[in-house]
């Protein structure tokens, strides 16, 4: 090689020599400091933050007052102030909207969820306008009443005589007044049996006094049922909702009937659902006198 090449041989390896020193001292190793190991220099500039975790302070819990309330007239905020729950505050106006009273301070300890320590708390401070006792407390007792008599100032007696057990009412034609002449049975049941023979269309059996919940069995002897004729229900024309607003239709067996209708025509028989599974035998003997096809 003439001198020229030489030199720029030379120069080519030198630079090649230099960029391989460089690439050594410059590759990737060497490690950054860390806050950990860092000098107080470098902590000084580089500030490190340390998170702590944060928890949310506990809810106090709600001070309870006493204070004399009437429970028939006390809003929400006067009863969350005695200490009430709030599902137990809606409670109470849910029963009070319904034309429920609290005519003394042992109804009031029939409050759902009402503890024995709460109610002992709360009982001196209950306080019961007169307003709201019977109206029969007003009107003196008369003696020698008979049954069925009337006041000479046309105030009907509060409370009717009851029957012997040699007497009988007719159940489907008995009003709320005639069903209270029955041993047992007060204004609430009354008002029950009434409502319940109107939803069933009429009864074909005193032994379905049963289905009203807390229904006294010694008062069933005292009622009987003559030519029960019930109102009927026209399973072939009725919607699913008109079929279940009978007591003894559930929605999943409105259900079925209208699933019939759709696939085979119209019923001649509750027997054309025996095959179903929310069709017993004992549910088409019991339904069987309220329907017509």
């Amino acid at each position: 090689m003439n001198k020229n090449d030489r030199t720029i041989a030379v120069a080519a390896l030198c630079v090649a020599t230099l960029s391989i020193v460089l690439l050594y001292l410059f590759d990737g190793n060497t490690t950054t400091p860390t806050p950990k190991d860092a000098t107080p220099r470098y902590a000084k500039r580089h500030k490190v933050v340390r998170q702590t975790a944060y928890y949310a302070p506990y809810p106090k819990e709600q001070q309870k007052e006493t204070f004399p309330f009437d429970p028939n007239t006390a809003d929400s905020t006067q009863l969350l102030r005695l200490g009430l729950q709030p599902w137990q505050v809606r409670n109470i106006y849910k029963y009070r909207s319904r034309g429920g009273i609290y005519r003394t301070k042992e109804d009031f300890a029939r409050l759902y969820g009402l503890t024995v320590k709460d109610y002992r708390r709360l009982e001196p401070y209950i306080r019961i306008s007169t307003d709201y006792l019977p109206a029969a407390t007003l009107v003196a007792p008369v003696a020698n009443r008979t049954n069925d008599s009337h006041e000479p100032n046309g105030i009907n007696e509060p409370y009717p005589r009851k029957i012997d057990s040699t007497q009988h009412i007719v159940l489907n034609t008995a009003d709320t007044t005639e069903l209270r002449k029955v041993p047992g049975i007060g204004a609430y049941y009354a008002r029950q049996i009434v409502r319940y023979g109107q939803r069933l269309g009429g009864y074909v059996s005193v032994d379905q006094l049963d289905e009203i919940e807390g229904f006294p069995q010694e008062a069933k002897k005292y009622l009987v049922v003559h030519d029960a004729h019930p109102q009927q229900l026209n399973v072939n024309q009725l919607t699913l909702q008109q079929l279940r607003r009978h007591p003894y239709i559930n929605y999943y067996q409105a259900k079925a009937i209208i699933d019939y209708r759709r696939l085979h025509g119209n019923l001649k028989s509750l027997q054309d659902l025996r095959l179903s599974r929310d069709f017993p035998p004992e549910v088409i003997d019991r339904l069987t006198p309220y329907v017509t096809f």
